[in-house]
C-alpha cells in the first residue's frame, strides 16, 4: 500500500517552501538583500571550511574505494545491478551535471579567459591555460565526491540494511535509532527537501532563460514572460509524465537519449572545430589540474584579494554541497547491486573524465575565437555576460553552426527535463518515508509546485536570490555529510565483525 498521505516532513517542508516563495515574490528586495548578506558572510568567513570539507570528501571516497571494503555489494551479496553501465551512467550524469555543462561549457572557460585570478593577464596563453584548469577543477572529481558521500551511504543502508530511502537513515549508527526517527532525523530530511526544491526550481528557471534565449537568437521568438511561462508549462507536462512513468520507463529512457545526443555533439564539434587545440587543451588542462590539485584545493589568501575564489570556487563548492542530497539520493536509488568500488569509480571518476572532454571541446571552441582574433574583447564580454545565448553565438562561427545549435538546444531541453524529473522523484521519496517507488500523487504535487514556484520567481526576479538562499540553507550539510562519513565507516566496521562471527560459526 502506497503512502499517499502527507507526513510531517512533507507538511513542514511545504510550509517552509511556501513562506520563502511568498517572501521572494512579494518582498523581493528584502529577500535579495538578506540572501546576499547571508551568503557573503558564509563564503567570506567560512571559505576555508568549504575548501577543507571538499578535500576531505574526495580523500574519503578514494580511501573507501581502494580499501578493504571496496568489494562489498550495495545490496545482498548475490545482488546484481538493475541497470546497464550505460543507462546507469546516463541517468546519474544527467541528474548531477548535464544541464550545467550545456549552460557553462562555452561561457565558463571564456569567463576565466577574460577575467582570470589576480596575477594573470587577460586573454593570454596563460589565461587560456588557467581557464581550462579552473573549469576542469570546478566540474571534476570534487562535485561528484559530494554526491558520492550521500549516495554511497544511502545506497548501502537502503539496499544492504533495508533502511528507508531517507538521508536520516545514514546517520542511525552514529546518533542512534531514537534520534534518527525523531526530531533530528526529520530536521535532516526537511533540509534535504528544501535544498532539493530550491536547487531544482532555480535550475528550471535558469534553464528556461537559456531555452528562451536560444529560441530568440536562432528563430527570433521574443523573450517575453508569456513565452517563458509557456516553456515552463510545456516542460512541466513532460517532466511530470516521465517522473510518473518511473525510473525504468521515463527517467532511464530520457537519460539514454541525453547521453546519445551529448556524445554525438562532442564528436561532431571535435571534427568541425580546432582539433589540435582541443587535444592540447585536454592534455594540458588535465595535467595542470592533477599537478596543482592540492595547491588549488587549499588556495585562499590570508591577506590578499579572494574575490575570484569566492565568486567561483567557493560558490561552486557551496552549490554542489546544496545539490548533494538531491543527486546523492537519486544516484543511490539506481545503484543497487554494484560494489562500493564500482559505485565510487562510476560516480566520481567516470563523470569527471566526461566533463574534462566536454570542456576541452566546447571551452576551446570559445577561447580559440578570442586567441585567433575572430572575436574582439567586446564580443567575448557579451558572450560571458549572457551565457544563455553565448553558447549559440560561439557555435555559429563553425561549419553547420546553425543546425548544430538547434540540436544543442534540444540537448539543453532534455537535460533540463532530466534534472527536473529526478528532482520530482527524489522529493516524492523524501516525503513518502523513503519509499523507493513513491506514489504518483506525490510526484504530480511536487512537479506542479516546482513549476508554479519557477513561474512566480521568474516574474518577480527572484531566481538568483532563491539560489543564494539555498546555498545558505545547505551550509549545515557540510556537517551532516561529515557525520555520514563517520556513520558509514562505523556500519562497515560492524559488518566486518558480523562477517567474522559468521565465518567462525561456519568453521565450527
Amino acid at each position: 500500500m502506497k503512502n499517499n498521505k502527507l507526513n510531517q516532513v512533507a507538511i513542514i517542508s511545504l510550509i517552509i517552501v511556501g513562506v520563502l516563495a511568498v517572501w521572494a515574490v512579494a518582498l523581493n528586495e528584502s529577500f535579495t538583500t538578506f540572501s546576499n548578506a547571508a551568503f557573503a558572510f558564509l563564503t567570506t568567513d567560512f571559505a576555508w571550511l568549504y575548501l577543507l570539507a571538499v578535500v576531505v570528501f574526495v580523500g574519503f571516497c578514494l580511501i573507501i574505494a581502494l580499501g578493504k571494503w571496496g568489494n562489498i555489494k550495495l545490496g545482498p551479496d548475490d545482488a546484481v545491478p538493475e541497470y546497464s553501465n550505460t543507462s546507469w551512467f546516463a541517468m546519474l550524469f544527467g541528474a548531477g551535471m548535464g544541464v550545467g555543462l550545456v549552460f557553462w561549457g562555452v561561457s565558463e572557460p571564456l569567463s576565466h579567459f577574460l577575467n582570470p585570478a589576480e596575477g594573470i593577464e587577460s586573454m593570454t596563453e596563460e589565461a587560456a591555460d588557467f581557464a581550462m584548469k579552473s573549469s576542469f577543477m570546478h566540474w571534476g572529481i570534487e562535485p561528484w565526491a559530494c554526491y558520492a558521500i550521500i549516495g554511497l551511504g544511502l545506497a548501502y543502508f537502503q539496499f544492504r540494511k533495508n533502511k528507508p530511502g531517507l538521508l536520516s537513515s545514514v546517520l542511525e549508527p552514529l546518533v542512534g535509532e531514537k534520534l534518527t526517527k525523531g526530531w533530528f532525523g526529520k530536521l535532516v530530511d526537511i533540509l534535504a527537501v528544501f535544498a532539493t526544491v530550491a536547487g531544482v526550481v532555480t535550475s528550471i528557471g535558469l534553464g528556461v532563460l537559456q531555452v528562451s534565449g536560444g529560441l530568440n537568437h536562432l528563430f527570433g521568438i521574443p523573450k517575453t514572460m508569456v513565452i517563458q511561462i509557456a516553456i515552463i508549462i510545456g516542460f512541466a507536462v513532460v517532466y511530470i509524465w516521465t517522473a510518473v512513468s518511473g525510473v525504468e520507463k521515463g527517467i532511464k529512457m530520457l537519460g539514454d537519449i541525453n547521453l546519445f545526443i551529448a556524445v554525438s555533439m562532442m564528436i561532431v564539434f571535435f571534427v568541425l572545430g580546432p582539433r589540435l587545440e582541443m587535444l592540447n587543451s585536454f592534455t594540458n588542462g588535465l595535467g595542470a589540474y592533477l599537478n596543482d590539485f592540492m595547491k588549488d584545493s587549499f588556495r585562499i589568501h590570508t591577506y590578499g584579494d579572494n574575490s575570484w575564489y569566492g565568486s567561483w570556487r567557493v560558490f561552486y563548492w557551496a552549490w554542489f554541497i546544496a545539490w548533494a542530497p538531491f543527486v546523492g539520493i537519486f544516484i543511490a536509488r539506481i545503484s543497487k547491486g554494484r560494489t562500493i568500488r564500482e559505485f565510487i569509480i562510476g560516480v566520481m571518476v567516470a563523470p569527471a573524465l566526461a566533463s574534462f572532454v566536454w570542456f576541452a571541446i566546447f571551452g576551446t571552441l570559445g577561447i580559440s575565437l578570442g586567441m585567433n582574433g575572430t572575436f574582439t574583447r567586446e564580443v567575448l564580454e557579451g558572450v560571458v555576460s549572457t551565457p544563455e545565448v553565448g553558447l549559440f553565438v560561439v557555435l555559429e562561427q563553425y561549419p553547420l553552426g546553425k543546425i548544430l545549435s538547434v540540436i544543442m538546444l534540444v540537448l539543453l531541453c532534455t537535460f533540463f527535463i532530466t534534472s527536473a524529473n529526478t528532482g520530482v522523484f527524489t522529493l516524492s521519496m523524501l516525503t513518502s518515508d523513503g519509499d523507493l517507488n513513491p506514489p504518483n500523487n506525490k510526484k504530480i504535487m511536487w512537479g506542479i509546485i516546482q513549476s508554479v514556484m519557477a513561474i512566480g520567481l521568474l516574474m518577480a526576479g527572484g531566481l538568483k536570490p532563491l539560489q543564494t538562499i539555498s546555498l545558505v540553507a545547505a551550509f549545515p550539510f557540510i556537517f551532516i555529510m561529515l557525520m555520514c562519513m563517520v556513520s558509514f565507516v562505523k556500519a562497515l566496521g560492524s559488518e566486518k565483525k558480523d562477517t567474522e562471527s559468521i565465518k567462525k560459526l561456519e568453521d565450527k
